[in-house]
């Protein structure tokens, strides 16, 4: 593979205009994340007064010092639903993938410093999410548990797919996924069967309650009267029912008891050869100028690649059969990658090129990384001719039945079918982030209101008066919709991808990513019918 040589100048007007736009990106979606930070903070003095560990703090005595932490899904449910000031954000938990006794580990820290940890039917949907990924790289699950349980305001939403929930811990179980939850706090209902679910559990005295029906609720549903602990307290659970196996005196040693457990666990997969690469030729600083402020300029995706793979060396496949679409191999930290970006909307031969190009990847078992800035496949009387329904629909197909990991990165446009054709959210990728300047939508905000001006003034015309003021509003209020809701923000909140990145950590997070995928691959899981069962 060649080294690309890079035709940008880093020091003109426009690249300081792009780099500015970035930066001002990246500081939006920073503030989006700090607000829940800021309630917590707010909150502290009266959960230290109870002995309780805040839950950033419960995570950091969780996790091995200075490993690092790969925050997952931190914007979910931003000022959705109840969520009024965005201190919702995250969806009652703080979610990741972290070192634990060296185990590299899936992480559930429920926020109860925020509106006591309930959840929104965005929590929920992060929830499913960190199961699906923890299932598919074999990652053991680590809770440190204390919600209020659903938002009630949204129970109705919540109810069937925390049936799911439960079924995946039992599937997880049963596929070898050990699952070791700290009771915190209260776990009540349904949320007694998460630890309950769980393969290991541990208790603290005098703090956790575990009950299906609580003191009120038992003595209103049976006329019974018994006081939290002798209901479900952690001695009780510990030393009777048998629905805890670990007794902690306080928080901290509540984790020093989860972190033990995993020290049990079977190491991690390790690759027999250490991976030797060279860093790229251009500094990762330059990705905040590259991307045009103006999403109308096209440029070069390899110009971002050649600041995020290996050496910066690209080996282009069929170059001159389309230019509009990108397919190369390269590697980053040492692992061979298939690159699929956009310069343009996909044609009918650069979906063909693409379809081939993922044959092949599937053909070594190499994994592919989509680069999405697309508005989509190319529309009109001559390719319609060519084709590109047809040939569209083969890379579509070759995308979905893929087995090897697949990664995305939107890193401007990803619109319309075009987002599905680039592995979006829709079509099961095994991560996906975005950055903060990117945008995910049906169409384009300005196409979008010129569809729907036309549209009225058909209905307008067959009315036989056409307002050419009524006309305006419309398009400008469309635009202005859908602008609102295709951010980064927007679809962060939403889980359309696992959360937004600053572009300079581009690199090292694909690099993490590659890693964890590579020893999902690696790793050799003792399964069995039923799960782990408490007898």
């Amino acid at each position: 593979m060649q080294p690309f040589e890079s035709c940008v100048d880093t020091g003109s007007a426009e690249f300081a205009e792009n780099r500015a736009a970035m930066l001002d990106a990246i500081a939006q979606f920073r503030d989006a994340e700090r607000r829940p930070l800021d309630v917590a903070a707010e909150k502290s003095d009266r959960y230290r007064q109870r002995g309780w560990l805040l839950p950033r703090e419960r995570l950091n005595r969780l996790l091995d010092p200075g490993s690092p932490f790969l925050e997952l899904c931190a914007l979910a449910g931003y000022r959705l639903y109840d969520d009024a000031d965005g201190s919702g954000a995250g969806g009652g938990a703080i979610c990741g993938i972290g070192r634990i006794s060296g185990r590299r580990c899936m992480v559930r820290v429920d926020n109860y410093a925020v509106k006591g940890g309930t959840i929104s039917p965005a929590g929920m949907d992060k929830a499913l999410r960190m199961q699906q990924i923890a299932l598919e790289n074999h990652l053991p699950v680590v809770t440190l548990a204390q919600s209020g349980g659903a938002n009630l305001m949204y129970a109705n939403e919540t109810f069937a797919p925390g049936g799911r929930g439960f079924a995946n811990q039992a599937r997880m179980s049963a596929a070898g996924i050990p699952q070791v939850t700290v009771v915190h706090g209260g776990a009540t209902a349904g949320g007694a069967y998460q630890p309950g679910l769980s393969d290991y559990v541990v208790m603290i005295r005098g703090q956790t309650g575990m009950y299906l029906a609580g003191p009120p609720l038992l003595r209103a549903a049976t006329g019974e009267i018994a006081d939290e602990e002798t209901l479900g307290g952690a001695e009780m659970h510990c030393r009777q029912s048998g629905s805890g196996d670990y007794l902690a005196e306080n928080d901290a040693d509540g984790i020093r008891l989860a972190r033990e457990i995993v020290a049990t666990l079977p190491s991690e997969p390790r690759p027999q050869t250490a991976r030797d690469w060279c860093e790229p030729r251009y500094p990762e600083e330059q990705l905040l100028g590259l991307v045009p402020a103006d999403s109308r300029k096209p440029y070069d995706v390899r110009e971002v690649l050649a600041r995020i793979v290996d050496d910066s060396a690209l080996l282009d496949f069929k170059p001159e059969f389309d230019r509009q679409t990108v397919c190369c191999h390269a590697r980053i930290e040492g692992h061979t990658v298939g690159v699929i970006g956009n310069n343009g909307p996909i044609t009918p031969a650069g979906a063909s090129k693409a379809g081939q190009f993922i044959q092949l990847c599937e053909q070594s078992g190499t994994p592919l990384l989509f680069m999405h800035n697309t508005t989509g496949f190319m529309v009109g009387t001559e390719v319609e001719r060519a084709g590109i329904i047809k040939h569209g629909s083969k890379m579509i197909q070759a995308v979905a039945n893929a087995s090897v990991p697949k990664l995305s990165i939107v890193i401007g446009g990803s619109y319309g079918a075009g987002n599905y054709a680039m592995c979006g959210r829709g079509f099961d990728p095994r991560f996906i982030f975005a950055w903060p300047n990117s945008r995910t939508a049906v169409m384009g905000a300005a196409q979008a209101g010129k569809v729907l001006r036309i549209v009225t003034e058909q209905k307008m015309r067959r009315a036989g008066a056409i307002d050419e003021a009524a006309l305006d509003r419309v398009e400008q209020d469309t635009a202005a919709f859908m602008e609102a809701g295709s951010g980064a923000l927007s679809s962060s909140a939403r889980l359309w991808d696992d959360g937004i990145i600053d572009p300079r950590d581009t690199r090292r997070l694909l690099g993490m990513l590659l890693e964890i995928c590579h020893g999902a691959e690696l790793a050799s899981q003792r399964t069995n019918s039923f799960g782990v069962a408490r007898f």
